[in-house]
């Protein structure tokens, strides 16, 4: 028997994304523990092709530090999510082997398109909407992108995605500090060339998700609209990786791929033709609000 409703057990999310290793411990939707390492395995993928060895064994090694600490904060039911590292990677399933077997949790690599139901349920949990109001909800990660166009009433109508992310674009065209500003219009051509065949319905309103959209918000202090974006570029074509963090703040991590972040946020906005409102809640949230919907059906 239970000593209270499952529903009242903490549940936990281990999100392994392109630059971060993540944890989200939450109950009743609210959360509880949050923890980040940061390990860059989409630099290794992008560099190489697939996961080192050492980068497998580092990575199961944190994952299995974050699923003791989510077990110890009251959390029955933890699931291990890989992103786009495990679907970009040649050898992706030995990422969930490597985890799996320094773990008592399941893992699994996610789909680009089970990536943005999760960014969308995550964001659609947190924004209280009028059940027919129709959002689209862009994800910036380190290594795609996805945008997701539905309602809470309707649900997801309309998903599409591009294989390229923050971390994924500094590699390719912006790792110069700063970025040249003759990189960075080849950077937006290339974003532009992604998109161009996706063709997402028109909705009211447009949300950013993902480390590249909050530390943006942050830089700019408002939403990102044209005017804002222009002007974020603009500063990240003149300022150091060492004066962005020593002046604005900025995660040192986040500092090397924040131009490839905004160029991709940019391009996704024209294409909109709407400024988008970022808010924090993406995956993770998503995955603990699917936890928590399966739970409360047990």
């Amino acid at each position: 028997m239970w000593g209270r409703h499952h529903s009242d057990v903490p549940y936990g999310v281990v999100d392994v994304g392109s630059n971060t290793v993540r944890l989200l411990v939450a109950a009743h939707g609210k959360p509880l523990l949050s923890l980040r390492e940061t390990l860059g395995l989409g630099e290794v993928v992008e560099r190489t092709g697939r996961i080192s060895e050492s980068k497998l064994v580092e990575t199961a090694r944190h994952v299995s530090r974050f699923v003791d600490e989510a077990r110890e904060a009251g959390a029955d039911d933890v699931e291990i999510l890989i992103t786009s590292p495990g679907r970009q990677a040649a050898n992706g399933p030995e990422l969930v082997d490597a985890i799996e077997d320094e773990t008592t949790a399941p893992a699994r690599i996610l789909s680009s398109q089970e990536e943005g139901q999760l960014a969308f349920i995550g964001a659609l949990s947190t924004l209280h909407l009028p059940p027919r109001r129709r959002v689209t909800v862009v994800d910036v990660g380190g290594g795609s992108t996805q945008l997701v166009v539905g309602s809470a009433r309707e649900g997801i109508i309309w998903s599409g995605a591009i294989d390229l992310g923050s971390r994924r674009l500094t590699s390719r065209r912006l790792s110069g500090d700063p970025p040249s500003r003759r990189d960075l219009e080849q950077a937006r051509a290339e974003v532009d060339e992604l998109l161009a065949p996706l063709v997402p319905p028109l909705s009211r309103s447009a949300y950013a998700v993902g480390g590249s959209a909050r530390a943006l918000k942050r830089l700019v202090g408002g939403r990102l609209d044209e005017a804002e974006l222009a002007g974020a570029i603009d500063l990240l074509a003149r300022t150091s990786h060492v004066d962005l963090v020593d002046h604005y703040d900025v995660n040192p991590a986040r500092a090397e791929t924040l131009a490839a972040g905004a160029t991709i946020l940019d391009t996704v906005r024209a294409k909109l033709d709407t400024p988008l409102k970022v808010i924090r809640a993406g995956v993770r949230e998503g995955a603990v609000a699917e936890l928590g919907a399966r739970r409360r059906a047990a």
